[in-house]
């Protein structure tokens, strides 16, 4: 019994610890890229190339697609980008999310690699004063708690192969057969819908294989799987959004299942053979014909698509149809987006937006109070839309304080400052059109 705790805790410790290090690293990079990773990412707009090489540097500079993917939904929230042009980001972050796994594949020895990075990034973090520094050494440390949480992942589930129970568990999702390939996509499917992070899914993957614990159709089905499960990614951040970002999520969702539908047929005969010419040693190098499947599966996908976005983007407005009336008040605050203050702080401005709009049309039919041609409803709409605004500034006093809370290199944290002074003086510009409006009334 002993035992087995042992090798429960060492593997979610090291499973914890690599999604600890995915999450610092992201945040490490998005604080070194700063405002300059939205305007590189407003690149997707010129041309529908530009906007896979915009999903694909995107996400290697953050090693996360499901940042990229959030984002590119928070972009559509906000206007940024269209549906289409999201579609050739969402693309171009599924290849750029397999870095990761050739990282892992061609790393050296994980624990010392991972130790030595840690102590550079903590250097750096704790006794260099300087912003920039202060990013890249919590990026590095990041980069290190990943190489670590391997090392005790496959420490963790080495001792697992002496017992033969478990090992028969193993052994019956064998990838060899159509059905045991079903069973593999779907069990990866759902671990990582439940972690979010399909670099979680390779690593604990390529683990298994390295131990015997699985075989190696086994571990590169799961590639089919992960793809569709780290959509609910994008759900997340489109629930309770707009109309085009649940489209977003469900492009997101199609194009994998769709993807994963052409390509499962060819996964025995073709994608598996290929893999083992290209690499002889397969069965005691597992990790990069693994990652070689995973880049081929994206790569093959996206030469599919992407002739087609066009269409799909249509069909895909067909499937989630626009609403009759969309409510435009709080619409775009989305708390799935606080991971990226980039796309926070775009929602607030339109949020801010919204509000300035408001606080002309109210004093348009102050104007026309003053005047003697308003009528009864319009000056009814005034005490409404005032009590409207007073709730749009707390709602963004609070979204804000809790991206304020979170890492943000000091021209993000300037910005969500002035944004926050804007609101206040919007709201209480809003305040006196009630005021002048009762005078008038009295009057």
């Amino acid at each position: 019994m002993k035992d087995w705790l042992l090798v429960v805790l060492t593997v979610l410790g090291g499973l914890g610890t690599f999604l600890l290090g995915m999450k610092h690293l992201s945040e490490g990079l998005q604080a070194v890229s700063g405002k300059g990773l939205r305007k590189f990412m407003a690149l997707a707009t010129t041309h529908r190339l530009a906007g896979v090489g915009t999903g694909v540097i995107s996400t290697v500079i953050v090693q996360s697609s499901s940042i990229i993917t959030v984002m590119a939904v928070g972009f559509v929230s906000s206007g940024v980008l269209n549906l289409q042009q999201a579609i050739n980001v969402i693309i171009g972050s599924n290849i750029g999310t397999t870095t990761t796994a050739w990282i892992i594949a061609y790393a050296p020895e994980v624990k010392i690699l991972g130790l030595s990075i840690v102590s550079v990034g903590a250097i750096l973090y704790f006794f260099v004063n300087k912003e920039l520094m202060h990013n890249i050494g919590l990026a590095l440390m990041g980069l290190g708690f990943i190489f670590l949480g391997l090392h005790w992942i496959k420490e963790g589930v080495e001792p697992i192969k002496n017992n033969c129970c478990v090992v028969e568990i193993f052994k019956s999702l064998d990838a060899k057969t159509a059905w045991g390939l079903m069973r593999c996509t779907f069990i990866s499917m759902i671990f990582t819908a439940i972690v979010q992070s399909s670099a979680a899914t390779t690593a604990i993957a390529m683990a298994l294989a390295m131990q015997g614990l699985i075989t190696f159709e086994a571990a590169a089905a799961t590639v089919f799987g992960m793809n569709i499960g780290t959509t609910i990614t994008a759900w997340m951040a489109a629930f309770n959004s707009t109309t085009e970002a649940k489209r977003t999520a469900m492009a997101h969702t199609l194009f994998n299942v769709i993807g994963a539908a052409l390509l499962i047929p060819l996964f025995l005969t073709v994608i598996v053979p290929a893999a083992k010419m290209l690499f002889p040693d397969y069965a005691t190098n597992i990790p990069a014909p693994m990652a070689a499947v995973h880049t081929f599966f994206n790569v093959a996908t996206t030469c599919v698509f992407l002739p087609f976005v066009s269409p799909f983007a249509r069909l895909v407005e067909k499937i989630i149809p626009a609403k009759k009336k969309e409510i435009p008040r709080l619409t775009f605050l989305d708390p799935h987006v606080k991971q990226s203050p980039v796309i926070a702080l775009e929602q607030v401005t339109k949020e801010i937006g919204f509000m300035a709009k408001s606080n002309r049309e109210i004093f348009g039919i102050i104007r026309g109070a003053i005047c003697g041609t308003s009528e009864k409803d319009q000056e009814d709409h005034i005490f409404r839309r005032e009590d409207i605004l007073d709730k749009i500034q707390k709602e963004i006093t609070v979204f804000v304080g809790h991206v304020m809370t979170g890492r943000l290199p000091a021209d993000m944290s300037a910005r969500a400052q002035k944004l926050l002074r804007i609101t206040d003086e919007l709201e209480s510009i809003s305040d006196e059109a009630p005021v002048i409006l009762k005078t008038i009334i009295r009057m």
